[in-house]
């Protein structure tokens, strides 16, 4: 992040990787089931890295259980690029979940 454009902490996550970009995470969004049904706000460990989740996020997901929020990456310390910090972003509301975000 530079001193001259504070909204690149919080770049939202490609889809598909540059061709000179590590590989990144396959999805950008996330419902309750896939986040486990988190009940309290806090910070979770997934396989894509970590995710903050927040008391408005789960009031969100209370009133509307299939709500699919954008993962939002933050920015990360210098020198510890290796860890994905992510947070929750804007959400859709779905009528119906698909058998793959159960």
């Amino acid at each position: 992040m530079t001193d001259d454009d504070f909204n690149e902490a919080y770049d939202v996550v490609p889809i598909e990787p540059g061709p000179h970009d590590p590989p990144r995470l396959s999805v950008n969004k996330i419902t309750w089931p896939q986040a486990g049904r988190v009940t309290k706000p806090g910070r979770y460990m997934f396989t894509f890295g970590w995710l903050t989740v927040t008391a408005e996020d789960l009031a969100v997901w209370e009133k509307h259980p299939n709500a699919a929020f954008t993962l939002v990456r933050r920015a990360t310390e210098p020198g510890n690029e290796t860890v994905e910090e992510f947070r929750l972003g804007t959400f859709e509301l779905r009528e119906n979940l698909s058998l793959s975000e159960k």
